[in-house]
């Protein structure tokens, strides 16, 4: 009785799996297709068809699609890949909900690396500037990691990421500050996080980050549901806690690097997306939350972008502005539920 009622149970996970990857491999699909039609010039799908599959269509049309919107697509769906695979780790290896890179001072100290380039106009070249990011969001998430690694309190960890994200923000202020008027107008757009005027220069850097840290971040699954029982059990079971917890702090501080190089500080892409996977589950086992979390990461900021683009036409908004109206929220609820389970 009891292998067929968990026989039965493996099914549904299976069945629920299934739905939810159709699902979202869906809304992606829609939403890459709504993203190339969408805006001046507005086209119906028989021209998106000719322009993509026959190369024909309208000169402005074309260049349009091929060169600005199906770049910022693909963009912006690597981007959502990697960071709602980093928010996986984190919030997997610290064994908290509420790890991420916008909480923990990674993105705000990728950031203050970025904001020195870009307002210094130091002569770096574009293809080191993930790497640069990279140490950036290591020393600033180094920071909090040290002060609450052997800690499951996450009031402590929102503090001290808070006073670290505020220190970073400073600095970055004080980069501002003695900046010209055309680099801080520069710096502003950037620290906004946008996918606007992205082409496929910004996609070729992207790219091989993508295909080498979320593979990594995949085969964490297995060390994620061990981390899951505890740091004790985790060790008798053969797992090397404290490496292993450090490779996959790294490996998705190099995830959120490459994306604040490019599109600057995108928020909550990360908190957002394993927590919506889980919900729809009902199950925090790694090995189905990773792949589904970088699908509805892909998904969610494909969504924000287009709402960006299209609900103030012709104005357009950064997407990390919508991506900050829903996560903001978003975590005061999550807090809540953490100070509850704490009383």
């Amino acid at each position: 009785m009891t292998v067929v009622i968990g026989q039965r149970a493996r099914v549904t996970r299976f069945s629920r799996v299934l739905v939810l990857g159709t699902l979202l491999l869906g809304a992606l699909a829609l939403l890459g297709v709504l993203g190339l039609t969408v805006g001046t010039p507005r086209l119906s799908l028989p021209e998106l068809w000719q322009i993509v599959a026959q190369g024909g269509g309208e000169r402005v049309a074309r260049i349009t699609v091929l060169q600005l919107r199906l770049p910022r697509a693909c963009l912006g769906a690597l981007s959502g890949v990697l960071l709602a695979l980093s928010g996986t780790l984190l919030q997997g290896a610290l064994r908290n909900p509420l790890a991420g890179p916008e909480l923990l001072g990674v993105s705000a100290g990728a950031s203050a690396v970025m904001a020195a380039i870009i307002v210094g106009g130091l002569a770096v070249p574009f293809a080191l500037h993930p790497w640069l990011a990279l140490a950036g969001g290591l020393a600033g998430g180094g920071v909090v990691l040290l002060a609450s690694l052997r800690t499951r309190d996450t009031v402590r960890l929102i503090l001290v990421g808070a006073a670290t994200t505020a220190l970073l923000d400073a600095l970055v202020i004080a980069i501002i500050s003695l900046g010209s008027q055309n680099s801080v107008a520069l710096l502003f757009l950037f620290l906004l996080g946008s996918l606007a005027n992205r082409t496929w220069q910004q996609v070729q850097l992207v790219l091989p980050w993508a295909l080498v840290c979320a593979p990594l971040a995949l085969l964490c699954a297995r060390p994620l549901n061990l981390l899951q029982l505890g740091d004790e059990l985790a060790e008798g079971l053969g797992l090397r806690v404290l490496p292993t917890r450090l490779a996959m702090t790294v490996v998705a501080a190099a995830m959120v690097a490459a994306v604040v190089a490019v599109c600057g500080p995108i928020g909550w892409i990360a908190l957002l997306a394993p927590h919506l996977v889980r919900q729809l589950l009902g199950t925090s086992d790694a090995r189905a939350v990773l792949p589904l979390a970088a699908l509805a990461g892909a998904a969610l900021l494909l969504a924000a972008d287009l709402a960006g683009r299209a609900l103030f036409a012709p104005v357009e908004l950064p997407v990390g502005i919508w991506t900050t109206l829903v996560g903001g929220p978003l975590l005061l609820v999550l807090l809540r539920r953490q100070l509850r389970t704490l009383r």
